[in-house]
């Protein structure tokens, strides 16, 4: 099998190192088998980021214990009863030659109010959450540098892996999915159109991946080919927890988008009634495509999708020529026979991948134990191109 994507994709708030690794076969035997494209998970605890995040959560802890003291401060201030200032106590009208009783408060110096003191304590909380943020930078910035330095004095000249098979490296940019609004049809003045689904727009039903039923076109391929239009030259979409978006109207669309339950209107008389057409919405909890992790028993969720020009890419790094002096007669024969036959290349419209919600590291032995490195197969989906 060919390693087709390799994903550095950990989790946020994890302290594991993980990424994604999908093979594919190549052969024409191979291909519309279950089984021709497998993906793994591997993942690696990584003990400074760690504590990196150990250190995150305490100081994150003690801002919020700092804040409920302060609200409990204040609310024992709003408690204590107010006094009148005008009023002469037993005290001052024994001992003090003032008549209104006032005494420092106005002409003296008195001590500072308590009422002064939250702006002193939120000028530090402040100072110390600009503190926070810049060590957070800094210590961005030295890994960032460490990172170049370690890798600008790595040489594979006296490793053992220099003897090791490799595959030349292809790196992807990664962008946000744009999608431009559809232009407005030019309408005589007199023409109007009018929408016969009147539902709530904000109605979840309604703003999931919805598909109308149709005998005569495939409009789940014609969803996907307007979709991937706006970016063709895309390998793959990832979208963790999100929504797939299905290459055709197959066995694995029919499961993971069920067709709606029908609702039969009886007609009588003068009564007519046309019904909008039924819609399908994401449910792979009912699919039974997707078993749930066999290891953490949590449910498997869609994380990404390889795309059609994947194929298109990797076939341009395989179909590189080779040097011809190197290059036997029998070679030759052998590669142009394997051309002429067009046995070998992939024919799927896309692959989805499905992966454990809680990204579980535990002992497969049945030992809810946390373990530092392991490696998982995840579920992988194929629609076929016809």
């Amino acid at each position: 099998m060919q390693l087709l994507l390799q994903i550095w994709c950990p989790f946020e708030d994890s302290p594991m190192d993980r990424a994604l690794y999908v093979w594919g076969c190549l052969r024409g035997s191979c291909q519309k088998k279950d089984g021709s494209i497998r993906a793994w998970r591997g993942l690696r605890f990584n003990e400074k980021y760690a504590a990196k995040l150990e250190n995150k959560l305490m100081k994150k802890r003690e801002r919020e214990r700092a804040k409920a003291e302060a609200a409990a401060t204040e609310e024992a201030k709003k408690a204590v009863p107010k006094t009148n200032p005008f009023a002469i106590s037993a005290s001052t009208a024994d001992t003090s030659s003032n008549p209104f009783g006032l005494g420092d408060q106005i002409f003296g110096s008195a001590p500072i109010s308590s009422a002064a003191r939250p702006t002193v304590l939120e000028s530090q909380d402040l100072e110390t959450t600009f503190s926070n943020d810049e060590d957070s930078d800094n210590e961005s910035d030295t890994s960032e540098q460490s990172l170049t330095i370690a890798l600008a004095a790595t040489t594979l000249d006296d490793s053992t892996w220099k003897a090791a098979p490799a595959y030349a490296p292809l790196y992807l940019s990664t962008a946000s999915e744009y999608l431009p609004p559809l232009p407005k049809a030019k309408l005589p003045a007199n023409v109007q159109i009018l929408d016969p689904d009147t539902r709530d727009k904000n109605d979840p039903t309604w703003t999931s991946e919805a598909y109308e039923n149709s005998l005569e076109i495939d409009n789940v391929f014609d969803r996907f080919a307007k979709r991937v239009a706006h970016e063709s030259e895309q390998c793959l979409r990832y979208e963790l927890k999100g929504t797939p978006l299905p290459f055709a109207n197959d066995t694995v669309f029919d499961k993971l988008f069920p067709e709606p339950k029908s609702n039969i209107t009886t007609v009588s008389k003068a009564t007519f009634n046309v019904s909008p057409p039924a819609k399908r919405t994401y449910s792979p909890s009912t699919s039974g495509l997707i078993p749930p992790c066999p290891v953490c028993k949590a449910p498997r969720a869609f994380e990404c999708q390889l795309m059609p020009n994947l194929i298109n890419v990797l076939k341009a790094l395989q179909d590189k020529p080779e040097d011809p002096k190197k290059q036997t007669e029998e070679e030759r024969r052998k590669a142009v026979a394997q051309a002429l036959k067009g046995g070998d290349g992939m024919s799927w419209g896309t692959a989805m991948i499905f992966s454990c919600e809680k990204d579980c590291c535990i002992s497969t032995e049945g030992q809810v134990k946390e373990q530092r490195e392991c490696w998982r197969e995840e579920v992988v989906l194929i629609q076929w191109d016809a």
